[in-house]
Order: structure tokens, then C-alpha cells, then sequence
């Protein structure tokens, strides 16, 4: 299952839902949509300064990372962007993966 890391700031009327409901009511609402989504809630930690709360969720797949996102931003009352996270496996994996690019204004032969 992938895991990704959501980053949320609250609009006013995210800030008034967690001052009326409070913190772990909003903890619970996201475990609760990870879970019916076949995932799972992992960390969930709210923040000073630009962003309001960092926390990762394991989903099923991107399209459902997606779905979260639409769904979160839809509202209004919250912003969120998505990072998606990666193992150090999965990063081997990658790093073994042969690419032939040619970066912009690079003439001749593919960098690898």
C-alpha cells in the first residue's frame, strides 16, 4: 500500500471546526475516511506557522490520494497538497532503473 503525506492549512472555518470539535475529533474524522478508503491513518500532528497539520495516511493508490485531495480542497475550509512517500527499497529500485533523457538544450547523446 502507498503512504503519503498530507499537508493542511486551515481556511477560518477549518480553524473554527477544530476550536469547536477540537484536535482529536479532527484525528478521528481523517482515521475514520483512511479507513472506509481501505487505508490506514499513521501520524496526524498538528503545526505552528504556515501549515496546520502534517499527517501521513497509507491509501491504495494514487487515485485514491487524489480523491482525498479533491475532496479536502473542495470544501473551502481546508488546503491540502500531497507529497507521495517513498521506502529506501523503493528508491534502490528506482536508482537501478535505466533512463535515457536529454536534458533541455543538450545536444547528442542520452544522459543516463
Amino acid at each position: 500500500m502507498a503512504r503519503y503525506m498530507f499537508i493542511a492549512r486551515y481556511a477560518s472555518g477549518g480553524v473554527k471546526g477544530v476550536v469547536t470539535a477540537g484536535g482529536s475529533a479532527r484525528r478521528a474524522a481523517i482515521q475514520k475516511m483512511a479507513e472506509e478508503l481501505g487505508g490506514r491513518l499513521e501520524t496526524f500532528d498538528f503545526a505552528f506557522g504556515q501549515d496546520d497539520v502534517y499527517t501521513i495516511v497509507e491509501l491504495p493508490d494514487n487515485k485514491t490520494a487524489a480523491a482525498v485531495a479533491l475532496a479536502v480542497n473542495s470544501t473551502g475550509h481546508t488546503s491540502v497538497r500531497t507529497v507521495v512517500l517513498m521506502t529506501p527499497e523503493e528508491v534502490d529500485a528506482a536508482a537501478t532503473q535505466t533512463v535515457n533523457y536529454t536534458p533541455p538544450g543538450a545536444w547528442g547523446p542520452s544522459v543516463g
